[in-house]
């Protein structure tokens, strides 16, 4: 399997630099290819430019420019190009299923903030000084760079990538590991109710708390939104220190927000994996759940629309994205893999409306929010404890189904 991770750099000033033109040069490259597939479409008859043609002319781009793509690593630039060739795969797939396309748009200096090397050893080196006991990754043009890791790297490294989140650096890696040694047994299997008043509640009737991190935030991402947008337009565009630094705020509170969401994620999918043998979830189609609602034209005044309670489903989409269903799932699939564990996802329809009981499906199951109170055998319990125990049901006989 492959495992993934990612560790804090610690660079020097120079080295800092060095990263920085890095990512620049890079982003030169990604821009330059962008703008001759443009070029080649619109003026040469609509011809498509491939990877492979573009990548054939690094050899001639590296000699024509050696200060500013001729030192860094052959792999790596070609890992650039082939970024660029998979965000026009997804613009052509998304056009022909009928999506929103999205054409791949240039990238400004801030906003390219990876750079990848395919094959760990061209380009770059991971823990280039094994016998030094602090931990080095080496890259072309930039040198050995120290690395805070916080834990050992299992498996063969495959892939490493440099990253930049506002002054901090990271190196991400990929090793590939053999089949890890599963958790021991304990017997149980789970449901589990994903909401808002709860993070998420359990078939066994226990209620995480949602802990709301963006909600928490708000006052002061507010403030210094406000301060960012005193900013005038003239200004903002002669990139003032006190402007880079009102853009810095509102990215490092951001920030903030997502490695507690992260890390809120990571520790409740740790605790379920490690407490069950199965979890059975419901199959959320998030992105659906957090569409606007379509505008109601008003047919006695033209130009005029009906309230479509937007106001409203605004707040509610605002809290579906703060609780972060979508990354807590990936991590727990990921984690149930590494150990051995179960997981499956059902369908969610009727989950919280049909009765544990007698099997009855009423809408009227559900008073309220919280509360279940079936009008077939007048069961009563917790309408998210009710949910959670049908998602269980559900996913044992879907396991049952699933062949060995």
């Amino acid at each position: 399997m492959i495992r993934a991770y990612k560790f804090l750099m610690r660079p020097t000033m120079g080295q800092q630099i060095a990263l920085g033109e890095m990512l620049r040069d890079h982003c030169s490259l990604y821009n330059g290819a962008l703008q001759e597939r443009r070029d080649a479409y619109r003026h040469a008859s609509k011809t498509r430019v491939r990877y492979g043609q573009q990548s054939g002319q690094l050899k001639e781009i590296r000699a024509f420019d050696p200060e500013r793509q001729g030192r860094w690593s052959f792999n790596s630039q070609q890992a650039t190009l082939r970024r660029l060739d998979k965000a026009f795969a997804a613009f052509f797939r998304r056009f022909r299923s009928g999506e929103t396309p999205g054409y791949p748009r240039f990238r400004g200096v801030t906003w390219f903030d990876t750079v990848d090397f395919p094959k760990d050893g061209d380009g770059c080196r991971w823990n280039s000084t094994p016998h030094d006991p602090v931990t080095h990754v080496r890259f072309q043009g930039v040198g050995h760079v120290k690395v805070n890791q916080h834990r050992p790297v299992v498996g063969k490294v495959k892939t490493v990538s440099v990253k930049r989140e506002g002054k901090r650096w990271y190196v991400l890696l990929t090793s590939e590991q053999a089949k890890p040694v599963p958790f021991p047994a304990t017997g149980s299997v789970v449901g589990i109710d994903l909401g808002i008043a709860s993070f998420l509640t359990t078939s066994d009737g226990e209620h995480i708390p949602n802990p709301r991190h963006g909600r928490k935030a708000t006052a002061k991402l507010e403030a210094a939104q406000r301060a960012l947008a005193r900013f005038p337009r003239t200004r903002r565009d002669k990139r003032t220190k006190n402007h880079q630094r009102a853009v810095q705020k509102v990215a490092d509170l951001h920030r903030k927000v997502r490695r507690r969401r992260l890390d809120h994620a990571h520790k409740t999918a740790l605790d379920l994996i490690r407490k069950h043998d199965f979890i059975a979830h419901e199959d959320l189609k998030i992105r659906n759940m957090v569409k606007a609602p379509a505008p109601r034209p008003d047919p006695g005044r033209p130009g005029g629309f009906l309230p479509n309670g937007s106001a409203a489903k605004t707040g509610l989409n605002r809290s579906i994205s703060d609780a972060g269903w979508g990354v807590f799932l990936t991590i727990l699939h990921a984690k149930a893999e590494s150990a051995g564990r179960g997981v499956i996802a059902v369908d969610p329809r009727n989950t919280s409306r049909t009765c544990p009981q007698c099997g009855h499906v009423d809408k009227e199951n559900r008073p309220t929010q919280e509360k279940f109170h079936c009008v077939a055998c007048c069961h009563t319990a917790h309408a998210d404890t009710v949910g959670a125990l049908n998602v269980l049901r559900a996913g044992l006989v879907r396991r049952e189904a699933l062949p060995a």
